[in-house]
């Protein structure tokens, strides 16, 4: 099931990976910001350099990438592939009825690279840092404690439903769901399958809730200060300074032209 995928962890011992967490958060987060931000068809190319490089420097594996591209790719693929042959004035060239327009090829090579470069540069972010460590440094920025809580809890239990509902799905599959000849019967099976699985985890998050409470959940605890190591600070200190410097170029080059 695709719940059990949800982890894009890869361990590594890149720069991008020893990156202070918060600084890495803040840092790729604002240069995301500053993309979606580019108008300009020419800032295409240091963009997607960009990216690249620091895809280059997480050394993450290229199928990593492919994989996690493929069916968003294939979503935005068919929602712009159309964009240069229908929106525009502007005429490049024409073959018969299929003419091509400046403004919409502008319009989606625009949208195509920043879908590729913010999706990337998403992707580096989760695929270095464990998502525990992202949620705590989030928390360290600000993030409201309970909004933290509930998305660890969230993002756990996926996993939980995703098992349940594999294990129910099997048992209901060997007594005969999907058979063609019992078509209605398998819909009624498949409504009894979700409302069965919604049943258990509401039960069951009222008891983690009740042994959370239990174990001293929402009583104030002081922050355990994290490791530093010196060559990792400084390493880190220097992405985050280049990094905020490209994503303050992107936004003075757009404003600016």
């Amino acid at each position: 099931m695709g719940l059990m995928t949800l982890e894009t962890y890869v361990p590594g011992r890149s720069p991008i990976h020893g990156w202070e967490p918060r600084q890495k958060l803040f840092s790729l987060m604002a240069l995301m910001f500053a993309l979606a931000m580019v108008q300009q068809a020419w800032l295409m190319v240091p963009m997607v350099s960009v990216t690249v490089l620091l895809y280059w420097l997480s050394g993450l594996p290229l199928s990593f990438l492919l994989q996690r591209l493929s069916y968003p790719g294939l979503f935005i693929l068919t929602a712009v592939i159309l964009l240069p042959f229908v929106s525009g004035e502007t005429v490049l060239g024409q073959w018969g009825w299929l003419t091509i327009r400046q403004e919409g090829l502008t319009a989606m090579v625009l949208i195509a690279g920043r879908f590729f470069s913010i999706l990337t540069l998403g992707f580096i972010l989760f695929g270095t840092t464990p998502f525990l460590t992202m949620v705590n440094s989030l928390r360290r920025l600000g993030l409201p404690p309970l909004m933290a809580d509930m998305a660890l809890l969230a993002y756990r239990y996926l996993y939980d439903i995703g098992n349940t509902f594999r294990t129910m799905h099997q048992a209901m599959q060997l007594r005969g769901l999907g058979q063609q000849q019992q078509k209605r019967r398998s819909i009624q099976q498949w409504a009894f399958l979700l409302g069965n699985l919604l049943l258990r985890s509401y039960e069951q998050s009222q008891r983690v809730y009740q042994a959370m409470v239990l174990r001293g959940y929402g009583q104030a605890v002081s922050p355990q200060p994290s490791p530093r190591t010196e060559g990792k600070c400084s390493t880190g200190l220097g992405l985050t300074v280049i990094v905020l410097a490209i994503a303050v170029g992107f936004v003075v080059a757009e404003v600016s032209l």
